[in-house]
């Protein structure tokens, strides 16, 4: 009689037991698969960060803007190795509800800051040589049905034109795509100078510098002569890192992952409270037909590994299960254009697959480990006794 044999009669002997655990552990991991993608979508600004790139930002908030004049000045600074900077635009496409998240930026610096972003050669100087054009973000142009070469009426709910006019005209000149396929690319870049003639206000302003070091260990030392620079200036600069700066925007709506983590924990310490006194009561009904197989000839091993394999499997089996239905619903919730625009990097990573198969095993080990354990030490004289 083999182990697997033993194993799946043993296992499947109760059906509605069977059933109810393994709901039990996929609501569990149901919850841990999406929950889990939807922190990483939330820190993967964090995470995605480059070591060496520093963001200056106004001190009094990063929605005031800077004067550009600071670029050149920043520039100068020992440990500084490129310098570009970006303005919010704050764009929709034909209806305010169809938001085209739009920066201006100065292209040439831009793309040297963020050298992480893919753009052939041709694009790159088509974006160049027109002011009056735009490259757009894979995920952007996807969602949009857009293509090199469509012109696109852009409308910003900031900004007006000096003919009055909300809408710039700009043409494709490239579609770019992200290094790392979590990078966000729901995004547009059009030409700062551009924007910047033909605004009717705020001139000569910008929003942000984005900067590299020479050498990530000189990040705290140049941040510093920044800040020292402009002190006491009408516009005072607070320099972070780029993870900081996006941990910094992220915790400003409220401590996401705390709360995922808390609702996560709570729902495996539940599943595993209910699963390891249904694998102790399961055990506990058996106890004759181990005295049984041991009176047979079964070592004592042997039953603590056909215990322990019962937990692991059922386990995996309501594991799997959850954690293929939290794919599709991730799945399903990336394609949401508003979802899109709040959260582009919506997916399910290899982390938190492999995350979950760890924590199956655990929660099968754990759960089953007590039970096993009792039934290999179990007594056959007394546990026939007590039948």
């Amino acid at each position: 009689m083999s182990n697997l044999y033993l194993i799946f009669k043993n296992l499947t002997r109760n059906k509605l037991r069977l059933f109810l655990n393994c709901f039990a552990i996929l609501i569990a991991f149901l919850l841990f698969g999406f929950l889990g993608s939807l922190k990483n979508a939330f820190e993967s600004g964090v995470e995605l960060s480059a070591d060496d790139r520093l963001m200056v930002v106004n001190k009094i908030n990063f929605t005031q803007s800077l004067p550009i004049a600071y670029v050149n000045k920043i520039k100068a600074i020992e440990g500084v190795k490129d310098v570009t900077h970006a303005n919010w635009f704050g764009g929709y496409y034909q209806e305010p509800r169809n938001q085209a998240m739009t920066f201006a930026v100065d292209a040439k610096s831009y793309l040297k800051v963020y050298d992480d972003l893919i753009l052939s050669e041709e694009s790159k100087q088509a974006w160049f040589s027109n002011q009056q054009s735009m490259v757009v973000g894979e995920r952007m142009a996807t969602s949009h049905g857009w293509s090199v070469g469509d012109r696109i009426p852009l409308s910003s709910n900031i900004f007006s034109q000096r003919d009055g006019s909300r809408t710039w005209d700009l043409t494709i000149s490239g579609i770019f795509k992200p290094a790392n396929p979590q990078t966000d690319t729901n995004y547009i870049l059009m030409h700062y100078k551009y924007f910047n003639e033909t605004q009717s206000w705020g001139g000569n302003r910008i929003g942000w510098l984005p900067i590299t070091t020479i050498d990530p260990s000189l990040n705290q030392a140049v941040a510093d002569a920044i800040d020292q620079q402009f002190a006491n200036s009408s516009a005072e600069t607070e320099t972070s890192t780029e993870s900081q700066f996006n941990k910094a925007f992220l915790e400003q709506l409220g401590d996401i992952s705390f709360i995922i983590s808390g609702v996560v924990i709570a729902g495996f310490f539940t599943i595993l409270l209910v699963v390891g006194t249904s694998m102790a009561q399961t055990v506990s009904e058996r106890t004759s037909e181990i005295a049984v197989l041991k009176t047979l000839g079964f070592t004592a091993k042997r039953i603590f590994a056909l215990i322990l394999s019962e937990s692991l499997l059922l386990s995996l089996i309501g594991g799997l299960l959850g954690l293929f239905l939290a794919s599709f619903m991730v799945t399903g919730a990336s394609q949401d254009p508003q979802l899109q625009n709040m959260l582009p990097n919506l997916i399910m990573g290899k982390d938190v697959v492999i995350q979950s198969l760890l924590y199956m095993l655990a929660l099968g080990l754990v759960t089953g480990f007590i039970p096993a354990w009792r039934a290999m030490k179990l007594n056959i004289i007394d546990a026939l006794n007590k039948n």
